[in-house]
């Protein structure tokens, strides 16, 4: 089943902290995160960065149980797995899309996440698994806007373009899809 966890600014609302806890399939004190900052590309997204990793170890996550990875070089499936979630961080949209293509790691993610490994979206990194751009990852059917000053309301995903808070966050599990908040 696979579990996503998509956000325009990450776990600043406490609400979608505990919710990634609750769809981790391990302890946080346990827990294996893949950290992916690769979208950072300018200055401005280079300095979230930090508080990126700090929603990570907000959530309990020990710094050692954290592994950086700039997508450049393969990844297979076994590796892959052996991690409870993986984080991508916001930056460029386009970039992190056309890395994750073209370094193989779409084809390992989508078995991985099958396998029950958790996928964390910040910003771009939830606008790759949405409809946004040509060759997206295509979890979300739909196309999703972030740092909105209003979003769509809690509960069912709406219609067309889901739009997101910085405290609003999409979760799909499986077949259930919502907005929380």
């Amino acid at each position: 089943m696979k579990k996503l966890l998509l956000t325009s600014a990450g776990f600043e609302n406490p609400v979608v902290r505990d919710c990634f806890l609750d769809m981790l399939r391990e302890p946080p004190e346990k827990a294996r995160a893949l950290f992916i900052p690769t979208a950072a590309i300018d200055r401005d997204a280079q300095e979230v960065l930090p508080k990126c990793r700090g929603d990570l170890l907000g959530a309990g996550i020990p710094p050692e149980h954290i592994t950086e990875f700039d997508l450049d070089r393969p990844m297979g499936l076994e590796e892959l797995a052996s991690y409870d979630t993986v984080y991508f961080c916001g930056g460029s949209t386009e970039y992190l899309l056309e890395r994750v293509r073209a370094s193989g790691f779409a084809q390992s993610l989508d078995k991985a996440l099958e396998q029950g490994l958790l996928y964390v979206g910040v910003s771009a990194g939830s606008i790759i698994a949405a409809q946004n751009l040509p060759d997206n990852l295509g979890y979300l059917p739909r196309s999703l806007e972030v740092h909105c000053g209003s979003g769509s309301a809690p509960g069912p995903l709406p219609e067309g373009t889901v739009y997101l808070t910085n405290a609003q966050a999409v979760k799909l599990a499986g077949r259930e899809t919502e907005i929380i908040e």
